[in-house]
Order: structure tokens, then C-alpha cells, then sequence
């Protein structure tokens, strides 16, 4: 029973937190709600069983090392929205071809990772129910696809934006109930001298080519980029920052609680194994986890729609409206809804993104080895393409 109280307290408390005027109503913090959509849209669902089952113990340390690479890559897209828009600006021919390919990558990546949430978003809807089966997860995931590109089409990115608030909002306070309920419980395992201990399922190279491979699970940051009609260059650089931090941290303190707590016969790998898991804790955590899924992806998929869509209307110089871009997503979405399982979409998310962030990083080493004191950025962003180019070359699915 006190665990219950905790829980919702914490829900409640986070809820009137962001519901509050001076944060709601801030600029910085309405420009960090869609990056930060993204960053957690699936991370705390799929990552502690994935982390802790294949890395044991090490699971902090290796989403350490995740959510520090995505900040890396994060400042070479920082420095590149800088740079466009500074006081001193000039054109690159090369930088401004390879920003055109970096772009045509990010539409790409955006159209995968939609899929990726909306099949979370059936998986987790249809979890608690008697109708639980993977062919009505795919249904239920067909169906939501067709609604967003209902109100993406008809109503446009500010439509959108209010549903992603809001759902955000949802989200996060129920991210804030999880912490505190796993938090209550590791205490507990504390007191009695119950911490568990985990060995790792991979080492060596198989582990390192898992992470290259569930870089999506931190990706999401780059959407500040595509923000400038709505908030400035220094808003959108304070706003991914922000983001990236906030997301960190959640992520930290969860994979950590969750490795001390959980021994690997309590949980199967599977999409929705965070819910019985769950079960441990507390009985209603399930049925609020299931909610927080549904706003996490629903949020997730709308920042990533909304992005596709602005991005290929402005690579075609307007020829494809962002409505007609949000009807070729959801085309690309239902196939490979229907040909492949959700730890494949992780994996092929994860090289489209991670190819994004190599021309990002390749565009900012070229702007800073032509700038003036700065090629210690330039060799540091060089550095960041071949990690990139190690990503999208041997990133790995998960295996069940």
C-alpha cells in the first residue's frame, strides 16, 4: 500500500510540475518537448531487459557509454545550427551536398523509427488484454499509423505538436512513478542485503556491435535541428542539450535500479518484458507502465512524423507537401510492420540514424578545419565519423 501512495504521488507531483505556467509556458523548455519525445519515446521500455540481460552488471556502464555517444554526435549537430546561423556564416559546396544526403538520410531514419514506436505502441496496447497475440499488435499498430496520418494530413505540425505536449506530459510523470516505485523496491533489496549481481551473456566484439545496434534508443535529439520556423539557433542548441541531459539521467537511474534489482529468470526478452517485470514491484504498475507506453510512443511517432514529413517537403523544394510525405511513411511503416519484428526495426533504425549522424559530423569536421581556431573540434567531430561509419557497418539486432 505505501508503495501504491509513492507511486502516484510521484505521478501526480510530475504531472502538476509540468503542467505548471512558468515551465508549460517557457520557450526553451516547449522546444525541448520534441527532442526529448524522441530520446525516451522507447528507451525505458526495450533497453533495462536488453542492457541487463546481455551486459549483466555492466548494463549502467554500457548506457553510459550510449547516451555519451549520442551527446557527442549531439554537439556535432550543435555546432552545425551554430555555424548556420552565427554572426559569421559562409557557404560550403561540399558541406551543403553532404548536409542534402545527411537530410535524405534523416527521412529515411524518421520513417523507420515511426514504425518502430507505433509497433511498441500495438505490443504494449494490446499486453494487458485477452486480445494478445502478435498479429492483432500489428493490427492495432496499422490502425494507429492511420490515424496519425489522418491528422497529419488534414490538420498539419501544429495539430500535432498540442497531441505531443500532452502526451509527453503523461509520459514523463509516469516515468517519475516508475523511478520512484523501482527505487522503493531497490531500497528493499538493500535493506536486505539482496542486491542482485549480474554475469554477462556477451562479451567482446558481440557486445560492442549490440550497442552499435540500439543507438536508436537514444536518437531523437537531432529534431531541434529542424525546429528553426518555430524557435532560434540558440533556443534549439539550449533545447537538444536540455533534452539530452534530462534523458540521461532518467536513463541512467533506471538501467542502474532495474540491474540491482532483477535476476534474469524474472524476465523474458521479449518487446513487453519491462510489464512483467513490473508485476514484481507493485500490481498497478503494469496497467500505468501500459499507459506510459502508449503516450511514450504515440509522442515519439508524432515527432518523428511531424519531422519527416517538414524534412522531405523542404528536399523537394515543396514538389511533396508534408501531407504527401506523411502518406509515404505510413506506406513504408505498414511494410515493414508486416515483414519484420521489432528487434529487426531497432537494428535497420539504428543504421539510419547512425548514417545521419556520420554526415552530421562529417559536415561540422568540414566547417571547423575551414574555420579559424577550431581543428580541435574538426578532429574531434573526424573522430565521431569513423565511430559512425563502425555503427552503420556492424550494428547488430538482438537475438531472443
Amino acid at each position: 500500500m505505501i508503495l501504491n501512495v509513492v507511486i502516484i504521488a510521484a505521478i501526480i507531483s510530475a504531472g502538476v510540475l509540468q503542467l505548471s505556467p512558468k515551465l508549460s509556458r517557457s520557450p526553451v523548455w516547449r522546444a525541448t518537448v520534441t527532442p526529448l519525445a524522441s530520446i525516451i519515446g522507447s528507451g525505458f521500455l526495450v533497453l533495462a531487459p536488453i542492457l541487463v540481460y546481455a551486459y549483466g552488471s555492466k548494463a549502467p556502464l554500457f548506457m553510459g557509454v550510449l547516451v555519451f555517444g549520442a551527446y557527442l554526435f549531439g554537439s556535432a549537430i550543435r555546432f552545425n545550427i551554430t555555424i548556420r546561423n552565427g554572426p559569421v556564416t559562409f557557404q560550403d559546396y561540399i558541406a551543403e551536398k553532404l548536409e542534402t544526403v545527411a537530410s535524405w538520410a534523416l527521412a529515411l531514419a524518421f520513417m523507420i523509427s515511426v514504425t518502430y514506436y507505433l509497433n511498441l505502441f500495438g505490443a504494449f496496447g494490446l499486453s494487458l488484454t485477452s486480445f494478445n497475440s502478435s498479429a492483432n499488435a500489428k493490427l492495432l499498430t496499422s490502425f494507429i499509423f492511420l490515424v496519425i496520418l489522418i491528422v497529419g494530413y488534414t490538420r498539419g505540425f501544429s495539430a500535432l505538436e498540442k497531441m505531443e505536449y500532452a502526451a509527453v506530459t503523461i509520459k514523463l510523470a509516469i516515468i517519475a512513478g516508475l523511478l520512484a516505485g523501482l527505487s522503493y523496491y531497490c531500497y528493499g533489496k538493500v535493506v536486505s542485503s539482496a542486491l542482485v549481481v549480474h554475469p554477462p551473456q556477451l562479451t567482446g566484439w558481440a557486445a560492442v556491435t549490440l550497442a552499435f545496434g540500439l543507438i536508436i534508443t537514444v536518437q531523437g535529439f537531432e529534431t531541434s535541428r529542424y525546429l528553426g520556423d518555430e524557435y532560434s539557433a540558440a533556443v534549439r542548441v539550449k533545447s537538444m542539450q536540455l533534452a539530452q541531459l534530462v534523458a540521461a539521467a532518467i536513463y541512467m537511474i533506471y538501467i542502474t535500479l532495474f540491474a540491482l534489482s532483477f535476476e534474469h529468470e524474472e524476465f523474458q526478452l521479449t518487446e513487453t518484458a519491462i510489464i512483467d517485470v513490473m508485476r514484481i514491484v507493485s500490481p498497478i504498475l503494469p496497467w500505468i507502465l501500459v499507459a506510459g507506453a502508449l503516450a511514450a510512443q504515440f509522442s515519439a511517432a508524432i515527432a518523428d512524423t511531424s519531422g519527416s514529413g517538414g524534412l522531405i517537403a523542404e528536399l523537394t523544394k515543396g514538389r511533396i507537401s508534408p501531407g504527401n510525405g506523411y502518406v509515404l511513411l505510413v506506406i513504408i511503416g505498414l511494410v515493414l510492420t508486416w515483414s519484420a519484428d521489432v528487434f529487426q526495426i531497432i537494428s535497420y533504425a539504428s543504421r539510419a540514424f547512425a548514417l545521419y549522424y556520420t554526415l552530421q559530423a562529417a559536415i561540422a569536421a568540414r566547417m571547423a578545419f575551414l574555420l579559424p581556431n577550431q581543428r580541435w573540434r574538426g578532429c574531434l567531430f573526424a573522430l565521431l565519423v569513423i565511430f559512425g561509419v563502425l555503427i552503420v557497418g556492424f550494428g547488430d539486432a538482438v537475438e531472443v
